[in-house]
C-alpha cells in the first residue's frame, strides 16, 4: 500500500505539536518517513520540501486548531490516556490571565553566546505563551558596552532559532535610549529621582550609615541642568549617575537610593551614546511599554523585583505578575562566560562549541536535542526550590527523541587486526534499527579477518561476535589465537561470552569519538559516511553525532549512553 508522505508528515507533526505544544524539528518527522518508509530516502530533497511546507502550515495554527486538525486526520491518536501528561510535571497555572493570553520576555545578555542556565527561562516563559496564547517578546538587554561583543547577537539568534522559541519580536535595548530618556527626565521632574557627584564611597558611607546624600536636596531645575550636562558630555564616567529616592533607614542597603542611570565611556556597537540606563530602569519601562503581563524569573531577581517596585510607583503603574523560580546548580561543564573566553583565547577550548563547555551549541554539536532540552526545564518547573541540574534526566529525554530515529552502526575502539582461524566467508546481516525491520539492513562481509576492540578480548575464553559468529581465544607461543567456535548464541549465553563489535577489512574507515573525557581513536562502519550532521547510535558505545566527514575520516561527538 503506498503511502502519502504530505498526509504522512501532517500526521505526525501534528500529533508531536499537540502533546508538546511545539512544532518538531523537520530531522525528526523527516527521519520517522524515511525509517518507516526507505523507498522515499532516494527523494529526499523533494520529501524535505514538503515537509517544510507542512511544518509552515502548523507554526501557524492555533493550539484548538492543531487539535481539531489531528482529530480530523487520527482521531485515535487524541485518546487522553495516552497523552504523556509528565511533560507538565511541577508547572502551575498563571494568574491574572486575560483573554487575550500573556505577553512574555526573554532578555538575554549579548556578552556570550546562550547557555543551559538561559533554556529555563526561555523554556518555561516559551511554554506559557504556548499554553494561553500571546505574545513572546525576545529582549537583547544590550545597554552595557563594556559587556557586549559585536559576534555575540548572531549568535544568541542563532541559539533562539535552535530552542525553537516562538518569539513574536525582537527588542534591542540600544535602540530605545530616548524612551528611557524621557521617563528619567519624569521622574526627577516629579522630584522622584536626583543627579548625584558624589564620589562613590563617600556615597557609600553615608547609605551604609542611613544619612541623607546632600545632592537630594537639589532643586527640579538644578538636577534637570545635570541631566543635561550628563547626556552632552560634561561630565566624564564616573562623575554623575542618576539615582532614584527611596527611604534612607530601609532595613536593606542595597534599596537605599540605588543608581538608575551611569556614564559609560567604553564605545558601543549600535550607538554612539555615553548615557546608559541600569538594569532595574530599562527593564520597568520595557516591561510596561512592551505590556508584558507574567514575568518568570530566577529567586536571585527578588531583590530586583523589589528595587523595580519604587519605579513602578512612582511612574504610576501596575507591576506585572512576577514569578521567581530556585537556583540550578549545573555541575560538570563550563557555563560562566569570562572562564570561556579566557579558555578559546588560551587555547584550553576549541571554541564557544567545545565538548567541555555548558552552551547550547556546544549541547547541539554532542546530538542533544532541543525537545530533550525543554523536556528537562518544563518537567523541573517554576517552583523557589534549589535543585541541582540531572544530566542523566536530560540524557534519558534525549534518548526517547533519538533512539526511534537512531541509526546503529560497529564502532571499535583500539581496535586489533583478528585472523580467524577455519571460519567460513560469511555476510552478517545487521539491522539498522531492530524495532524498524523496513529501515534495512547493513552488510558486512567477512573474509577471514576482522577488527575488535582490543579491550574486549582481554581475558575471555571465548567471545561472539554480534550477528557473526562465536570465536574461541587461545594462545600458542604467547601469541594470541583466534578460531572458529560455530554460531549458537545457545553455546555462548552458556559460556557467558560477551557479545562485541567488529569490522570486515572491506568496511572499515577511521572514526574519532570526542567524549568530555578525552579523545577516542578507533574504527567505524563506511556507511557512517551518509550520517553527516545527524545523531547514531553505535552499539554498546552510545548515542553520538557525526561531525564531519573526510578522506581521513570521520569525526564524531559523544551524546550520552
Amino acid at each position: 500500500m503506498s503511502v502519502d508522505p504530505k498526509q504522512f508528515f501532517y500526521i505526525h507533526a501534528l500529533e508531536n505539536a499537540v502533546e508538546h505544544e511545539n512544532v518538531p524539528k523537520a530531522g525528526a518527522v523527516l527521519g520517522l518517513l524515511m525509517g518507516k518508509h526507505p523507498e522515499f530516502r532516494s527523494r529526499a530533497k523533494e520529501m524535505s520540501a514538503i515537509l517544510n511546507e507542512v511544518l509552515q502550515e502548523i507554526d501557524g495554527m492555533t493550539p484548538a486548531e492543531r487539535r481539531e486538525k489531528l482529530a480530523e486526520m487520527a482521531p485515535e491518536l487524541l485518546d487522553q490516556k495516552k497523552e504523556k501528561k509528565t511533560k507538565e510535571r511541577g508547572l502551575r497555572d498563571l494568574k491574572n490571565v486575560g483573554k487575550d493570553g500573556v505577553v512574555m520576555r526573554f532578555a538575554p545578555n549579548p556578552s556570550g553566546p546562550l547557555h543551559i542556565g538561559h533554556a529555563r527561562a526561555a523554556y518555561l516563559n516559551d511554554y506559557y505563551v504556548r499554553k494561553y496564547g500571546g505574545r513572546y517578546v525576545l529582549r537583547i538587554e544590550d545597554t552595557d558596552a563594556r559587556r557586549v561583543q559585536p559576534e555575540n547577537y548572531g549568535m544568541i539568534l542563532e541559539d533562539i532559532e535552535w530552542l525553537g522559541l516562538k518569539i513574536s519580536e525582537i527588542v534591542y535595548q540600544s535602540d530605545r535610549l530616548d524612551i528611557y530618556y524621557t521617563y528619567c527626565r519624569k521622574l526627577l521632574e516629579s522630584g522622584n529621582a536626583y543627579v548625584c557627584t558624589c564620589d562613590s564611597a563617600a556615597f557609600k558611607l553615608l547609605k551604609d550609615s542611613k544619612k541623607e546624600c546632600p545632592c537630594r536636596n537639589q532643586t527640579v531645575e538644578e538636577n534637570i541642568s545635570l541631566w543635561e550636562k550628563m547626556l552632552d558630555g560634561t561630565f566624564p564616567e564616573g562623575v554623575a549617575t542618576v539615582r532614584v529616592k527611596t527611604e534612607v533607614d530601609l532595613p536593606d542597603p542595597a534599596m537605599r537610593d540605588f543608581s538608575l542611570f551611569r556614564i559609560v565611556e567604553t564605545p558601543h556597537l549600535r550607538t554612539d551614546a555615553r548615557v546608559f540606563p541600569m538594569m532595574n530602569f530599562s527593564v520597568v519601562i520595557d516591561d510596561h511599554l512592551l505590556g508584558i503581563t507574567h514575568v518568570i524569573r530566577g529567586k536571585d531577581h527578588i531583590a530586583n523585583t523589589k528595587r523595580q517596585g519604587f519605579i513602578y510607583d512612582y511612574l504610576g503603574w501596575s507591576q506585572p505578575e512576577f514569578y521567581h523560580y530556585g537556583r540550578m546548580s549545573v555541575g560538570g561543564l563550563v557555563l560562566s562566560t569570562t572562564a570561556m573566553k579566557e579558555g578559546i583565547r588560551a587555547g584550553k577550548y576549541t571554541g564557544w562549541d567545545d565538548i567541555h563547555l555548558g552552551t547550547l551549541r556546544a549541547i547541539a554539536r554532542r546530538g542533544i536535542q532541543a525537545d530533550a532540552v525543554r523536556n528537562s526545564m518544563i518537567n523541573i518547573g517554576v517552583g523557589q526550590t534549589d535543585i541541582a541540574f540531572s544530566w542523566e534526566n536530560l540524557f534519558a529525554e534525549n534518548k526517547q527523541v533519538i533512539d526511534p530515529v537512531a541509526n546503529r552502526y560497529f564502532f571499535v575502539p583500539n581496535p586489533v587486526k583478528c585472523e580467524i582461524k577455519k571460519a567460513p566467508a560469511v555476510t552478517a546481516k545487521a539491522f539498522l534499527h531492530p524495532n524498524d525491520e523496513a529501515r534495512g539492513y547493513r552488510m558486512l562481509d567477512f573474509k577471514g579477518t576482522l577488527y575488535a576492540p582490543e579491550e574486549e578480548l582481554a581475558d575471555v575464553p571465548m567471545v561472539r561476535f554480534k550477528d557473526l559468529f562465536n570465536v574461541r581465544i587461545g594462545d600458542t607461543n604467547g601469541e594470541r589465537v583466534f578460531e572458529y567456535a560455530g554460531t549458537s548464541l545457545e553455546e555462548a549465553r552458556k559460556e557467558k561470552s560477551p557479545i562485541i563489535q567488529w569490522l570486515p577489512e572491506s568496511e572499515k574507515v577511521k572514526c574519532i569519538l570526542l567524549t568530555p573525557e578525552g579523545k577516542q581513536e578507533g574504527l567505524c562502519e563506511i556507511l557512517v559516511r551518509d550520517e553527516l550532521d545527524k545523531v547514531v547510535q553505535f552499539e554498546r558505545v552510545g548515542f553520538a553525532r557525526i561531525d564531519s566527514v573526510s578522506d581521513s575520516g570521520i569525526v564524531a561527538y559523544f551524546a550520552h549512553r
